[in-house]
């Protein structure tokens, strides 16, 4: 099982937002070159969404390099600059059934399900670009998402809900940073997101 610190800022962006080049965002920091991935997400709470009524998201996610069980809960570091920090804990897709969710994690959120079943809620597929910005060393900075969201409650009620936004995440707190991305990103066009995850702004719809 792996944990970690998410440390991340979501914008809200049009379809047709032109994505800036981030190369020498600030001194020493160059950008890659944008990889795509097809990332397919499926949720899990209880009938009643205790999970989300807690701020907490599971999901069972297919595609990119963490393909696997995602587990995430509040709380973190208080940041500032409109970042927002979560704990992550990670499982393999081995760990669980497409509807059979990890006892690990199951037994993680016990005191808020109390007891109930966790089962699908909802659906969402995901293309996202990815921007890696690294140091002089070539150590990874800040990795930027621009992510077209196609979302579904399950069972499917209507046509589903799309969108886009762009995510910024950094592996550690790195103020000056984070600060002149968000500043490139707003220039461009984007606005701070209406809502902390995908599966809350679907459940809001």
């Amino acid at each position: 099982m792996a944990d970690h610190l998410e440390i991340e800022r979501k914008f809200d962006v049009d379809t047709g937002f032109q994505r800036p080049g981030f190369a020498g965002v600030i001194p020493g920091v160059t950008a890659a070159a944008p990889v795509v991935y097809h990332l397919s997400a499926t949720y899990f709470d209880t009938a009643d969404g205790r999970l989300a009524a807690s701020k907490i998201t599971l999901r069972r996610r297919t595609g990119g390099a963490d393909e696997g069980w995602h587990l995430k809960l509040p709380g973190g570091l208080p940041l500032a600059d409109g970042y927002s920090s979560r704990l992550e804990v990670q499982l393999p897709l081995a760990a669980g059934g497409e509807r059979d969710v990890p006892p690990a994690h199951a037994a993680r959120v016990a005191e808020v399900t109390g007891g109930l079943p966790l089962a699908p809620i909802a659906t969402l597929d995901t293309e996202r670009t990815v921007v890696t910005l690294a140091g002089a060393d070539g150590a990874p900075l800040a990795e930027l998402a621009d992510d077209r969201v196609t979302a579904s409650r399950l069972p499917p009620n209507g046509e589903p809900l799309r969108w886009r936004e762009v995510e910024v995440e950094v592996p550690a707190a790195s103020p000056e940073l984070q600060q002149a991305v968000a500043n490139l990103l707003l220039a461009a066009g984007a606005r701070p997101a209406g809502h902390g995850s995908k599966l809350a702004r679907l459940l809001s719809a």
